[in-house]
């Protein structure tokens, strides 16, 4: 590893920096312009841009150039061209044009589009996205871009994304000029943290479930998981550490600001997480990084797992969504010496407290999957039921403001803690504590959005929230300007706002245990939802409320929106149809011949014995024998049901019917088939057993 960090940092980037240095002054200003006022970029401004970026490019060692998008696979794309150009005396000149950088136009049929394009309607564009930074990888110059159809529909997540940034900067400054704050850059900040699971390459190879699934469809209990506690935070393990030193220096390269690596709760799981960026550039750094981990991990005899829950029983992987709102680069949420004064930050949190109730299903819509069906609602994954945690003192501010009690509130942000050891200093206790239950939740200067899973793109997750709290915003905005025009004194308009708007949503804040069974009882009395499955939560996004809200600000229209619902749930049951698929399959050709052979060997073992001592106790040898005939009893028996049922559901033409079927009876026919495998490998001989069980997978060396 380099140890010039400074050196090698954002030296595979077009950033700022270079185009400061490489392009003429002119050039320079007007797209910085671009990128910062989101002014339309001159063609020869974009000729020059162009050739500056191929000169550089190739300096570092490229050949070719890709626009690189992020289709609705959930994972990015890239198609190479050269810039090789030949010419007629048989030499070749490496050109690159301003056209060739702002668009593209690959083949766009065989990307999900939910309907939205036909196979002979195979067009589609990229267009660059000058905000997010063009870089180089594997001697590639790689362009961002935006992804949609030929008639201009979104067949992307960068898209509505971006859509989504430039509405709440409409909306925010809207808010912000009420308080006498000029036009301000608006900027959406993100940061994602990755959890992963690293496990060895032999034993990937040899699990069938986890090369095509990514997650073990069978496994018993490791004797030792979790609950000592001795994971997180502790030592990293060699060939973990070269690999995360690996890691670093290539996200680094890459202009990933890469701040913080650790060992996770779980056994072989770790987290990776980042300084938070411009919510775009942030998301895309986080795809690049999710890329490498994976890239990366075969360099060391390793297999980066980023399953929601690659192994039941134990901590599942989430992306911790950091979300916060910055105006010429100060940070907005910052809720000031004594929070209750800040009336601009109370009107924000407010905001957001009305944007995430009102479109609570959307969020949780928006982190559904397959995978994350497995992680909600344990082991630190917040519930599916979605709800806000705000801390002692911010919860207190919201209840003495709900109830009229401004008066008698007071602050506790700079109460000392001391930890009684002389050489340890006091500090001040932060205004949140933590919340691990929490789907979203206030953590001093943003919000931490809990529910995407490891695998997720976050880009849809990120442009719901940007809208829900555009349409806050502005609800806001258009109370006080009207309250303005009939001569209202600000201040108090805005305090009645808060107070009745807090009222009116308090139902979403909630600080206790979120995998209690009374918050089960409690949130369905309060009218929050609670969508177990994906299945269950899909449905919302084509609800007319969440139709008006994208449409309202230009996001996303009908059809776009419609195309992604019928996208998920393909992907839905796409991918149960797989694993049932490979369950059967391991079923039938390990497990069953394995457990056959192993009862074969101790029905012999007893009759050896038997023939040679006729008196001999063999109780407990016939004791497991029965057990192994009893089991590949159930296991045959419950392999043809879900046989049966799989079958039955995969012939279905409506697919919410087939995601509701798969969510409600292939998906528990499986659990109960890998129950009754699960308990016949802690009787089955280890020699006998097919794969690696979790003892071999999760403590390897």
């Amino acid at each position: 590893m380099s140890s010039n960090v400074s050196e090698i940092y954002g030296s595979l980037v077009f950033n700022e920096h270079v185009m400061a240095e490489r392009l003429p002054s002119v050039t320079y200003k007007a797209l910085m312009r671009t990128i910062e006022r989101g002014e339309p970029l001159d063609i020869e401004v974009a000729n020059v841009v162009a050739h500056s970026m191929k000169e550089w490019a190739i300096e570092k060692g490229a050949t070719h150039y890709t626009h690189w998008f992020q289709p609705l696979t959930g994972i990015t794309s890239e198609k190479h061209d050269g810039f090789i150009d030949p010419i007629s005396d048989g030499r070749a000149l490496m050109r690159f044009s301003g056209k060739e950088l702002i668009q593209s136009e690959p083949d766009a049929s065989s990307f999900p589009n939910g309907g939205l394009r036909a196979t002979f309607e195979a067009r589609g564009y990229t267009a660059w996205d000058p905000t997010s930074f063009a870089f180089i990888k594997d001697e590639v110059l790689c362009i961002p871009t935006a992804f949609c159809s030929y008639t201009g529909e979104a067949l992307d997540e960068k898209t509505p994304l971006l859509r989504s940034r430039d509405v709440i900067e409409e909306q925010l400054n809207r808010v912000l000029a009420l308080f006498g704050e000029p036009w301000r850059h608006i900027e959406v900040t993100v940061g994602c943290e990755q959890e992963y699971f690293l496990i060895s390459e032999d034993s990937y190879k040899k699990r069938l479930d986890l090369m095509l699934t990514n997650r073990t469809l069978f496994g018993y209990a490791p004797c030792k998981g979790q609950e000592l506690e001795e994971h997180y935070f502790g030592a990293i393990r060699p060939t973990v550490n070269e690999y995360m030193k690996d890691l670093d220096e290539e996200l680094w390269k890459l202009g990933i600001p890469a701040k913080t690596k650790h060992n996770e709760v779980a056994p072989a799981q770790h987290e990776l997480a980042p300084i938070y960026e411009r919510a775009n550039r942030a998301i895309d750094h986080n795809l690049l990084t999710m890329e490498k981990m994976r890239l990366l991990a075969n360099r060391h005899g390793l297999v980066c797992l980023q399953h929601e829950k690659p192994f039941a029983g134990i901590n599942g992987s989430g992306k911790h969504d950091n979300w916060s709102l910055a105006a010429n680069g100060k940070n907005l949420l910052e809720p000031g010496e004594n929070p209750i004064e800040n009336l601009r930050f109370l009107v924000l949190l407010t905001c957001i407290i009305e944007a995430v109730d009102e479109y609570q299903e959307l969020l949780r819509m928006s982190v559904a999957s397959a995978g994350n069906d497995h992680r909600l609602g344990a082991q630190e994954a917040p519930p599916a039921i979605v709800s806000i945690f705000l801390g002692d003192e911010l919860s207190s501010i919201v209840d003495a403001l709900v109830n009229d009690h401004e008066s008698e509130y007071a602050s506790a942000h700079k109460v000392a803690m001391d930890l009684g050891v002389a050489v340890l200093p006091a500090f001040l206790k932060d205004n949140t504590d933590r919340n691990r239950t929490s789907p979203f939740a206030f953590t001093g200067n943003k919000f931490e959005f809990r529910m995407p899973g490891s695998s997720c793109n976050p880009s849809e997750a990120n442009t719901i929230l940007n809208t829900a709290v555009s349409k806050s915003l502005k609800g806001f905005a258009d109370i006080m300007e009207a309250a303005e025009d009939e001569g209202q004194e600000f201040e108090e308009a805005v305090i009645a706002w808060i107070k009745q708007t807090l009222r009116d949503h308090e139902r979403i804040i909630f600080d206790g245990n979120g995998y209690s069974d009374e918050w089960a009882v409690e949130a369905e009395r309060r009218g929050l939802a609670n969508h177990k499955t994906t299945a269950d939560a899909l449905p919302c996004l084509l609800d007319r409320k969440n139709i008006e809200l994208f449409e309202e600000f230009g996001v996303l229209n009908e059809s776009e929106i419609r195309s992604r619902y019928e996208v998920k749930l393909e992907k839905y049951n796409k991918l149960i149809n797989i694993e049932a698929r490979v369950m059967k399959r391991m079923v039938r050709t390990l497990y069953l011949p394995a457990i056959a052979d192993f009862a074969a060997e101790v029905a012999e073992n007893v009759w050896k014995v038997k023939s040679v001592l006729p008196e001999a106790d063999l109780s407990a040898q016939e004791r497991i024998l029965a057990k192994l005939s009893e089991g590949v009893k159930n296991i045959d028996a419950l392999l043809a049901e879900l046989d049966e049922t799989h079958h039955t559901v995969r012939a279905l033409e409506d697919q919410q019917e087939c995601a509701n079927r798969n969510a409600y009876e292939v998906v528990p026919l499986m659990q109960r088939l890998r129950a009754e495998v699960d308990n016949l490998e802690i009787i089955v001989s280890a020699k006998h057993w097919p794969v690696p069980n979790y003892n071999e997978i999760l403590f390897y060396a």
